[in-house]
Parts: structure tokens; sequence; C-alpha cells
């Protein structure tokens, strides 16, 4: 239990620099405008005109996220409106939104949202709700999935979650 006059330790400020902030918000509009495609940190950094290792760490400070954490919540966020809008097969989905497995897409959706595409779909649609009147961005906002660890680092966690209640168990 921490000290009640302990005092929080300080979050990184972002980028003051406005040249900085308007290269990184370019790269940030074209991973919104693409996210089906392939964004490693050197396109990113070529695309800012920074080095890779100063463009991640700014768009971090500046965003709250690592850019491959972002664009992951692009295409769910993208595969989530597909699945509840479109009777596209997830197959299809998982293609459009930028996977190149199927599987990868399942596990990684399941991972973040809680549910398989098709059971996710499968809820959505059974979910009876009145948001015809509530404005489409605040629908985005709320169902917008929250990566605040990666995907390997929250199975990591619960891997060792699981040995420290099972000592004898193994890990996978």
């Amino acid at each position: 239990m921490p000290e009640p006059d302990a005092v929080p330790p300080e979050r990184p400020s972002p980028p003051r620099d406005p040249a900085l902030l308007r290269r990184l918000l370019r790269a940030k509009d074209r991973m919104d405008a693409a996210s089906h495609e392939a964004w490693p940190v050197r396109r990113l950094a070529k695309v800012s005109g920074v080095s890779e290792a100063h463009f991640a760490r700014s768009f971090k400070d500046a965003f709250g996220l690592p850019p491959h954490r972002y664009l992951l919540t692009r295409r769910i966020e993208k595969a989530t409106a597909l699945l509840r809008d479109t009777a596209l097969p997830i197959t299809d989905i998982a293609f459009q939104t930028g996977w190149s497995s199927l599987g990868t897409f399942g596990r990684t959706f399941r991972d973040i949202t809680g549910l398989s595409p098709g059971d996710w779909r499968e809820s959505d649609q059974a979910a009876v709700h009145a948001l015809d009147r509530v404005p489409a961005c605040f629908v985005s906002a709320a169902r917008r999935p929250g990566l605040i660890s990666a995907v390997s680092e929250k199975r990591r966690q619960e891997a060792a979650d699981r040995l420290d209640s099972n000592p004898t168990a193994e890990v996978p």
C-alpha cells in the first residue's frame, strides 16, 4: 500500500516542438488513412523526417502509445466496424484490415476485445440498444479498444498468474 503523501511518477511530457508534432501527426494521419498497410517504424520515421529511435520515442510521448500498438488499435476498430456494419466473412475482414493471417487476426482480436470475431459479431447483433440517437463519434470512442499493454505482455502476465496460482503447472 503506497504512503498517502507519496508522489506519483511523472508521465513523460509530449514533445513541445511544433514542427516535430506536425511531423508526428503526418505519420499518424498516414497510418489512419491506410491502416491495412504495413507501417514499420523505419517507414514512419521516413515520413516524419526523423530517426527511427527519435520517432518511436516521440510518438509514444505525444500520443501515449507506441506506433505498433496505435496501428493495432486502428485495425481492430476498423474490423469491429466491418463486423458490425457488413455481412462480410471474417476472413475477408481480416485481410481488408491488414492481417496476413486469419489465426493472428482472431487471436489478437480476442486478446483485445475478449471475444472472437464471430462471437463479437453475434453479441453485437443480439444486443438491443438505442445507439441510433448517439452520435457515431461517441459510439466509436466508447468501443475503442484499450491497448495499455502489448498483447504479448498480456499473455506473459496471464501465464505468470497461472504459474503463481499453481506452481506445479507448466507454462506453454
